[in-house]
């Protein structure tokens, strides 16, 4: 598995969805969502059985972390945008998308490259700080820096101790800020 494939291809993603949800109507963007959901389902299914889908299984054999589920985390990064979507809108589901995917991913391939202070289960100060430094940026073009550092601070948090697939967790944690913001 190369994590650092693994965590481009978060990115990447993510900016799809984000877009996707950013600037396709709602009623055209939930039903997306919902396909690629059944979709990922069924070749997830497919894999597990031995099937072999030939981009597919050489990207999950890259970029998938070893015993996991084919496909969960993508899966965990779908359901929890498109439960953003219908419960807090497009914009707000947009921002926390782009959090999950630029947050998470800057964190790993940050802590990977300079990452030497072990803060909580191998995750670093550095990819940490990095992160939350790195959102708050591009939340600064979105909001007020005050709420953009903060969105930034709450989603690393989550990122480092979340006690489920923080796929899950990001968006939700910060929609919910964003709404009582």
């Amino acid at each position: 598995m190369r994590e650092d494939l693994r965590q481009v291809l978060h990115l990447l993603i993510g900016l799809v969805i984000a877009a996707l949800i950013q600037f396709i109507e709602p009623a055209v963007a939930v039903p997306l969502l919902a396909v690629g959901l059944l979709g990922g389902m069924v070749v997830a299914d497919a894999i597990s059985r031995g099937f072999h889908l030939p981009l597919i299984s050489w990207i999950l054999a890259q970029a998938e972390r070893s015993g996991a589920v084919p496909g969960q985390g993508t899966f965990f990064f779908v359901m929890s945008a498109l439960a953003c979507l219908v419960l807090f809108g497009s914009e707000t589901a947009a921002i926390g998308v782009l959090v999950l995917a630029v947050l998470d991913s800057v964190t790993a391939l940050a802590g990977m490259t300079f990452g030497r202070r072990k803060i909580y289960h191998n995750r670093t100060l550095e990819g940490t700080m990095s992160g939350i430094v790195v959102m708050a940026g591009i939340l600064f073009f979105l909001m007020p820096l005050p709420q953009a550092v903060l969105v930034s601070v709450v989603a690393g948090v989550i990122e480092l101790y979340a006690p489920v697939d923080d796929n899950l967790l990001i968006p939700v944690g910060v929609c919910l800020l964003i709404t009582a913001l």
